[in-house]
């Protein structure tokens, strides 16, 4: 089993990142961002992934799609929809924090977080610490967010965090950020063939391509049954 029957099968299995599993249309304008900051929030709590993309599910489901209507709920109202997405253990706390940082995005950047990218000016330490200023997101919650931004923030690409590393290592892959950039290169190239796209449109991956195999390797770190499954197919 080669490396690249590793990625492929892993990309088989669980090829999306976790923005499209919680129905975020990731761009680069206000709401989208906005949203992965949120989902970003949710995954970085010690609770199974599943459940906070679907406690994103909820929240958004419910209106709180924006700075402007998560501040205008009332922190009932979070914790309902939270609850209702099953995010039951830090429900309280996240709502309390999920309302603050509304605000705080609101009079920091005017609920725009394209303010904070501009501020930032291609300095991933810098972009993180303005992550980490809301309430809720620490170091691993910035990484998420990054991991996930650098399919529409290309300045921060090629971004492979500590969680998918682990994954990398689980799956028997090389634990190296380049590596796995070179891995992912491969899966796109083989995939614009395979939608046969123009002569010399195949060149480095992008963003989005190591956004998705980034997401798949911390799938695999977080699920033994990821592991299995692609062992199996490979």
């Amino acid at each position: 089993m080669t490396a690249r029957d590793t990625v492929d099968a892993l990309l088989a299995r669980c090829g999306t990142t976790y923005a499209a599993e919680a129905g975020i249309r990731l761009r680069n304008t206000p709401q989208p961002l906005y949203q992965l900051l949120v989902l970003s929030d949710l995954l970085s709590a010690r609770i199974r992934a599943s459940v906070a993309v679907s406690a994103a599910r909820a929240l958004f489901a419910h209106g709180m799609r924006s700075p402007q209507r998560m501040a205008g709920a009332t922190w009932q109202q979070r914790v309902d929809a939270l609850g209702e997405g099953g995010y039951r253990r830090y429900d309280e706390r996240t709502a309390t924090q999920l309302g603050e940082g509304a605000q705080l995005l609101l009079a920091d950047y005017g609920g725009d977080l394209r303010r904070l990218r501009e501020e930032a000016d291609g300095d991933l330490d810098a972009l993180r610490a303005g992550l980490r200023r809301t309430p809720g997101i620490g170091p691993a919650g910035a990484d998420i967010f990054v991991r996930e931004v650098q399919a529409v923030w290309p300045e921060v690409a090629p971004f492979v965090d500590g969680k998918a590393l682990q994954g990398a290592e689980r799956l028997g892959l090389p634990a190296s950020p380049a590596k796995l950039v070179e891995l992912a290169e491969l899966a796109e190239r083989t995939d614009r063939t395979d939608r046969t796209e123009p002569a010399g449109s195949a060149g480095p991956a992008d963003g989005h391509g190591v956004a998705v195999l980034a997401a798949a390797l911390v799938r695999a770190a977080l699920d033994k049954h990821v592991v299995d499954d692609v062992r199996a197919q490979a």
